[in-house]
């Protein structure tokens, strides 16, 4: 089954179009956690449906634009 990461720069440079400039704003502005964002930047964690859907939505984007998809390697 494929994962998916965030596209961190494609965020960072639609929020900073908005006046966003670091994660912190991104984070108040949306309403997600900014320890959320943080570990969806550094690649922890995968981002969930409804947080790709507030990013895309606050920021203008598609949910397309935001995400990378990877193939798992299988062990």
């Amino acid at each position: 089954m494929p994962s998916f990461s965030l596209r961190s720069e494609r965020l960072r440079e639609a929020a900073a179009a908005k006046g966003d400039h670091s994660f912190y704003k991104i984070a108040k502005r949306t309403g997600i956690a900014e320890s959320t964002l943080s570990r969806l930047r550094r690649g922890i964690a995968s981002p969930a449906a409804e947080t790709l859907l507030t990013l895309a939505t606050t920021y203008g984007l598609s949910v397309e634009e935001l995400v990378d998809q990877q193939a798992e390697v299988a062990a």
